[in-house]
């Protein structure tokens, strides 16, 4: 079940990383009915820009989580993009606490998803995919140091493919 329904105005109350309303509830349905390029090129263009993250990003990953679950998506741009919004989050003071309304839902996301890691690790072959995995894990453990060298990584081997100069974000 979605933390919020999709119909919940909040949605509309979210603000991307360019910090203008942004609501992300249309990318995460379509992500969850399988869509899945449409779905990762609009969240990472919306949720994080150059390190500042908002509360669309914040929102977003206990539906990312939810998602990954529920498709048992063994996709690296599940484990990157909320290791991403999290490095952003934890490395970048302009960035906006998590609301209280969010924080247990947020928190109890980064549990899961480290959960699924350690499942999807033993057979994850692809670089990005095990360097995603690591990152999730790192910084679910508290290791924000290891999950920030480990999300540089992954932006070094995805630039090409998300059409990004990685000095940029």
């Amino acid at each position: 079940m979605s933390l919020l329904a999709w119909t919940d105005e909040r949605w509309y109350t979210l603000r991307s990383g360019y910090r203008d309303l942004y609501n992300p509830s249309e990318a995460l349905q379509a992500l969850e009915q399988g869509d899945f390029t449409l779905a990762w090129d609009e969240l990472w263009n919306n949720l994080i820009y150059k390190r500042d993250v908002d509360t669309a990003a914040y929102a977003s990953v206990p539906e990312i989580v939810r998602i990954a679950w529920q498709l048992k998506l063994a996709d690296w741009n599940a484990f990157a993009l909320i290791a991403t919004i999290e490095e952003a989050r934890l490395n970048n003071d302009r960035n906006p606490p998590i609301p209280e309304w969010l924080m247990d839902a947020y928190e109890r996301a980064w549990i899961d998803m480290a959960t699924l890691a350690l499942q999807i690790y033993p057979k994850a072959e692809d670089p990005a995919l095990v360097t995603s995995l690591l990152s999730v894990l790192a910084f679910a453990k508290g290791k924000t140091a290891v999950g920030t060298y480990a999300v540089g990584l992954i932006e070094d081997e995805q630039a090409p493919l998300l059409h990004i100069d990685s000095d940029d974000n």
